[in-house]
């Protein structure tokens, strides 16, 4: 019997996982789960894949998302026992929601120790209840024997955690109780293919649906949020309305989510991917007027159907809407962005709207751009002119702000160009830990664009931002703050910019030549109480300009 099985096992495990392509992994220290951190080391050393070390497993499970995000590929994130894997959640469940593989290998107790009092100890087996497309308990390692069945057990779960065999991909939670010794001794790792292979070699399926039993030539609107795109040849020149996330935003309409409220609805729209940003285009997909299709997702995902308004879901055939039609919307989407940019570039237009629009046209070409969830990808939406040579990520699966630093990492150490992040100062104080990097950890370039409207700028736009709520709204959901940014950069060893003007944003966007890579936080400074008032006059402002362009082409009847 080998000394040291548990540490064999975790040896079995990574050498697993790196012949099914996992090429990053990232690391909390902790001690039940020693044996993977010794066996993640040793392949870091030897080249195997690239390891990346965190000290709080909530940033490390968003830092894992963000690699993956980036990569395509699947990514580790192991822990310790106990509260360090409910830290994991957050993480999971934005997988989970945006189709991400994502792989929680956390280490347990053997499974009599749980419920009898011992330190770090809980039940973990299905913690993470339907987040998760797989949930894999190892056995606890007895002999180096068992190798063939914890091989097969890891390619259940990368192929479960990819959607190799039809499903949607997702996180996958492997539990891998450990019991003593922890520290590897001199046993060795039973070998896996002789050719590098998985044990288990997994073919992938694909499914075609069926097309969409739509009119190709009918008045349509394209409506595309996060997740997978279709093929813009299909498209012709049907008018999109796309969210900065959608693989379709290049094409889209710069005034879409604007000119939704000035014009009629169209025969029929067409919903790709998971649009969740623009109250007009829930308004649009509830209309009982209007004909809804669903493109299906490649990747087995969901639709997208909150209204219950989804006639069918299938392959998106070619679409060639009336030629009329095309022409109206392109010279309303003209006017609008005319006005929105005379409106714009006045004093006192919404700050953020403006610092989206300059920060997207000043991005070089093969930018990566991270947008919080909250009223950056927001104002990147409604003020941006969408462009191509841009890639553009955002966490819109449950869509919330915490741990957007560390994804904005993670993407921007999976990407060869620029990475800039555009978030609000709630979301980078959210998550001040990612900016948490050891002085052995790989280190991303990435520049970090914080709005700063000390406090919760979205909550001003919506209901409790009324002027009848003012004398609660300023505490319970305006949660002002004096953080100093310049302290915060100065702490974590990151660079930090004051910028007023956008000439000075776009030279603040550029690092110093032959500078090393690392954090830098650019920040601009807006006033949260004119938030609204702008907003409802950028609104009158484009839909008396789109007004003026004239009434729309007829419809079929």
């Amino acid at each position: 019997m080998s000394t040291a099985p548990g540490p064999v096992q975790a040896g079995v495990v990574v050498d697993e996982l790196v012949r099914c392509g996992v090429r990053d992994a990232v690391l909390c220290p902790g001690s039940r789960n020693a044996p993977l951190a010794f066996a993640l080391h040793a392949a870091d050393v030897a080249g195997r894949l690239r390891l990346h070390v965190r000290i709080d497993e909530r940033t490390a499970g968003f830092l894992a998302l963000g690699l993956a995000r980036g990569s395509g590929l699947l990514v580790p994130v192991v822990t310790t026992s106990g509260t360090a894997v409910a830290n994991l959640h957050p993480a999971v469940l934005e997988a989970s929601h945006s189709g991400v593989p994502l792989l929680a290998l956390v280490a347990d107790r053997p499974p009599e120790l749980v419920g009898t009092g011992a330190s770090q100890t809980i039940a973990q087996a299905g913690i993470f209840g339907s987040a998760v497309r797989a949930a894999v308990t190892l056995a606890v390692a007895r002999s180096a024997a068992d190798h063939a069945a914890w091989r097969s057990a890891i390619d259940r779960a990368v192929a479960a955690a990819l959607g190799t065999l039809g499903g949607p991909p997702g996180p996958v939670h492997v539990n891998a109780p450990f019991a003593e010794p922890l520290v590897p001794g001199d046993d060795p790792v039973p070998a896996g293919r002789d050719n590098g292979l998985p044990w288990t070699d997994v073919g992938r399926v694909r499914r075609l649906p069926p097309p969409l039993p739509l009119d190709p030539s009918a008045p349509t609107l394209v409506v595309a949020g996060d997740g997978a795109g279709v093929d813009p040849a299909l498209l012709g020149d049907t008018p999109v309305v796309a969210e900065p996330s959608s693989p379709l935003w290049a094409h889209a309409l710069r005034t879409g989510p604007w000119l939704l409220g000035s014009l009629p609805p169209p025969a029929q729209v067409v919903v790709v991917g998971r649009p969740t940003l623009h109250r007009g285009v829930a308004q649009l997909l509830a209309s009982p007027a209007v004909a809804v299709y669903a493109a299906a997702d490649p990747s087995g995902l969901p639709w997208t159907d909150v209204p219950g308004t989804v006639r069918a879901v299938g392959a998106l055939p070619a679409l060639d809407p009336p030629a009329d039609w095309v022409r109206w919307w392109r010279e309303a989407d003209a006017a609008g962005s005319a006005a929105l940019d005379r409106a714009l570039d006045r004093l006192g237009a919404p700050r953020g709207l403006g610092l989206a629009r300059d920060l997207v046209a000043a991005l070089p070409a093969g930018s990566r751009l991270v947008l919080g969830s909250s009223n950056p990808v927001r104002d990147v939406g409604l003020a941006a002119a969408p462009r191509p040579g841009l890639t553009v990520v955002s966490n819109r699966g449950v869509a919330g702000i915490d741990g957007t630093v560390s994804t904005a990492v993670g993407a921007a150490l999976t990407h060869p160009g620029p990475t800039v992040a555009l978030l609000g100062d709630l979301t980078l104080l959210h998550d001040t830990t990612g900016l948490l990097i050891g002085p052995d950890e790989p280190r991303p370039a990435l520049t970090l664009v914080v709005l700063n409207d000390a406090g919760g700028g979205i909550f001003g736009l919506l209901e409790q931002g009324a002027p009848a709520h003012a004398a609660s709204f300023e505490r319970v959901f305006g949660t002002p703050h004096r953080v100093d940014l310049a302290a915060v950069a100065r702490g974590f060893g990151a660079s930090h910019t004051l910028a007023t003007a956008p000439d000075e944003l776009a030279a603040a966007l550029v690092p110093e030549p032959d500078g090393p890579p690392g954090l830098r936080i650019v920040e601009v400074r807006a006033d949260r109480a004119t938030l609204r008032a702008g907003h409802a006059a950028l609104a009158e402002e484009i839909a008396a300009a789109v007004a003026a362009v004239g009434a729309t082409p007829s419809q079929p009847s």
